[in-house]
């Protein structure tokens, strides 16, 4: 009634949290905490090493917090023209690379998502048994070789065009995918190719984003294949830059000689390597 006294739904009760949820909230939140923590202290590491001057890594004094700061590794290093090259490389590498992967995954899971597809079994067969099976190194190397592919981009970008586990987490993504969507789609007209590109990958980005991010992180990281099939270091990748001047075999050509430079590097070398290979990919990570 009107000037009675509140009515009552009005009136708020607080729920308190159990003890037993209070003592798990607290402990959740100190595992987080450590967690975050431990996964965190290598990269402040690193960088606190790469910063720091050769006597205080080489006694273990380095932790967090650079000691005797340093610079004239990132000095050395980044005033070097091949570096740039090589930096210039990676990132042409890289981006042709993920382009090409993500149209030939995008593509072949979306056939693979379709249960009408005739010989659907096989071609999931055959993808899943290239993940424990391949040829080998030397066949391998010798297919590179016979296609006239060495010392080219292609010979870094096509090999590992298709990663099997991302083919796989595109393709259960696309079947989950609304049929109705797709068959609304028909009606008005458009065709397999219209549908999956004015359809399925609008409503897609979360799934393609983590892809290009799985591919980017691979094909930047990657080494190996550089290393294999190119011999002529302007078409190096930074990482096989890195890589060299870290293990000493073009250390000394690349720096002048055995100079009091050259000896600072020795002790920091490995900091400064992973800290400028890795930062463009956490840069990346946010997004």
């Amino acid at each position: 009634m009107p000037g009675g006294g509140g009515p009552r739904g009005s009136r708020s009760t607080a729920i308190k949290d159990s003890r037993s949820y209070s003592v798990f909230r607290v402990v959740n939140g100190v595992l987080i905490v450590v967690i975050c923590a431990v996964t965190l202290y290598p990269f402040v590491n690193i960088i606190a090493q790469s910063f720091s001057s050769e006597g205080y890594i080489n006694s273990g004094q380095v932790n967090i917090i650079p000691r005797g700061f340093n610079v004239t590794t990132f000095e050395v290093v980044m005033s070097d023209a091949m570096f740039w090259r090589n930096y210039a490389n990676t990132v042409i590498y890289t981006v042709v690379a993920t382009a090409i992967a993500m149209v030939l995954t995008t593509s072949f899971a979306y056939a693979l998502s379709k249960r009408h597809l005739k010989g659907r079994g096989f071609f999931i067969g055959v993808a899943v048994f290239t993940m424990f099976f391949n040829g080998g190194l030397i066949p391998n190397y010798v297919l590179i070789n016979a296609l006239g592919m060495t010392n080219t981009i292609w010979a870094i970008v096509l090999p590992n065009a298709i990663s099997i586990f991302n083919l796989l987490v595109m393709k259960a993504f696309f079947e989950n995918f609304s049929t109705e969507l797709e068959e609304a789609a028909q009606i008005d007209g458009l065709t397999t190719y219209g549908i999956l590109w004015r359809v399925v990958i609008p409503l897609s980005k979360a799934v393609i984003a983590t892809m290009i991010l799985f591919y980017a992180v691979s094909f930047w990281n990657a080494w190996f294949q550089a290393f294999l099939y190119l011999d002529r270091r302007e078409l190096y990748p930074v990482t096989v830059y890195l890589r060299n001047l870290l293990a000493g075999a073009t250390g000394t050509e690349q720096l002048g000689g055995e100079s009091a430079e050259a000896t600072q590097i020795a002790s920091n070398v490995r900091a400064v390597t992973m800290l400028l290979t890795t930062l463009p990919i956490i840069c990346l990570y946010p997004f």
